[in-house]
């Protein structure tokens, strides 16, 4: 099968009652911000959370009835997981889904309620797509490979159709790149229909990354020559920048979205001079661990200095704490966590260490409340 417009058309009719066209939403914070149009791509909103269930969908479609009573695997993080097992109940496709160890449990426990047999097995991607390999060949079943496949790949081209239909002004598309399905098929569709719009590759640092929907080693052997084909640009994005990108997403657009769908965000905003505007953003997915959204959220305060922590001495009497937490009040900023510790052997007796993390407004304003504190007797270690 090869992947044109025609094959990308026909996935679309394919998976048309089984998927949502996701909304495409104009950003004026956003343009505002970088100085051109900014829409986003809310595949968070997608069925499973994800655009994966288009590619899924398609795939399990183009199974004969012989394929379908074997039954599918596939070995998956998450996101393609939930696919495969929402398109294999819809088509009622017994499914077996490998999730290698420390797969996020939202994650986990999501692709079970769709009726999958879960097995946790490999430290990572790859090792878990071997085991998914043996099995498939032990027990007969057929492989659904999470990328590299030409059906996968048309349909997450789909969701390219959608873009160019719906905004052919736009210039540049900012997609993220795990195994190269998602860019694949978005820059097959949208480069047949108009050469000119620039498709822009995110990738991750190595592993372990907050992105975990993408941390795959390389592209596959499908979809790498059709990046080369497509792609125009790939920009790198880091941990920080990443944080940064989900927490502005949830705090401003009121947008939930996983560290792969948040690193196209990241990549404008951090690597963005020179891009062609109008400008979307694929935001791929919103399955996010909440003890993962946590640490995201406190990574991304602090790289924007609004987590502030700092470490007091304090006479060790009664009212000495309530006296803090009275001058930080007066300061402006907020006490979200606390450890005060009488015991430290580096201290003399009448001295306690108090380690504070606050919520600030910013560089500025932290730098106010070191001057206050200080100013108010306050010795910071």
């Amino acid at each position: 099968m090869s992947i044109g417009l025609k094959e990308i058309r026909s996935a679309r009719e394919a998976i048309a009652s089984s998927v949502d066209r996701t909304p495409l939403v104009a950003s004026r914070s956003l343009s505002l911000r970088v100085g051109f149009p900014v829409y986003l791509k809310l595949e968070n909103l997608q069925k499973t959370g994800s655009f994966k269930i288009r590619g899924a969908v398609n795939r399990l479609s183009l199974l004969t009835a012989a394929e379908r009573r074997r039954g599918v695997i596939a070995a998956s993080a998450g996101n393609h997981a939930q696919g495969v097992a929402l398109a294999a109940r819809t088509l009622n496709i017994a499914s077996t889904i490998i999730m290698p160890q420390g797969a996020s449990i939202a994650k986990q426990e999501a692709t079970r309620s769709y009726g999958a047999r879960i097995v946790i097995d490999g430290k990572n991607f790859d090792e878990a797509m071997k085991q998914a390999r043996q099995i498939a060949r032990s027990e007969g079943k057929i492989l659904i490979h999470a990328f590299d496949d030409d059906a996968i790949i048309a349909g997450q081209g789909t969701l390219g159709l959608e873009i160019v239909e719906e905004r052919p002004e736009i210039a540049t598309i900012l997609v993220p790149i795990g195994g190269g399905g998602l860019a694949a098929g978005v820059g097959a569709a949208v480069k047949a229909i108009n050469p000119k719009m620039n498709i822009v590759g995110v990738i991750a640092p190595a592993r372990p990354t907050l992105a975990d929907g993408i941390a795959v080693k390389k592209p596959g052997r499908r979809t790498q020559p059709l990046l080369e084909r497509y792609l125009d640009q790939i920009i790198q994005v880091s941990e920080e920048e990443i944080a940064e990108a989900v927490l502005l997403l949830m705090e401003h657009k009121r947008i939930i979205a996983e560290g792969a769908g948040a690193v196209p965000l990241a990549a404008l905003l951090n690597h963005g001079r020179g891009l062609r505007g109008p400008v979307c953003l694929i935001i791929s997915g919103g399955n996010i661990d909440v003890t993962l959204l946590e640490r995201i959220i406190e990574r991304g305060l602090v790289r924007t200095g609004r987590l502030l922590r700092l470490s007091v001495v304090l006479p060790d009497r009664p009212g000495a704490l309530a006296g803090l937490a009275n001058a930080i009040g007066h300061l402006g900023a907020n006490i979200v966590h606390i450890v005060h510790d009488r015991l430290s052997l580096n201290l003399p007796l009448s001295q306690t260490r108090v380690e504070l993390s606050l919520e600030t407004r910013g560089a500025d304003h932290n730098r106010e409340i070191v001057t206050g504190l200080q100013a108010s007797g306050y010795p910071l270690l």
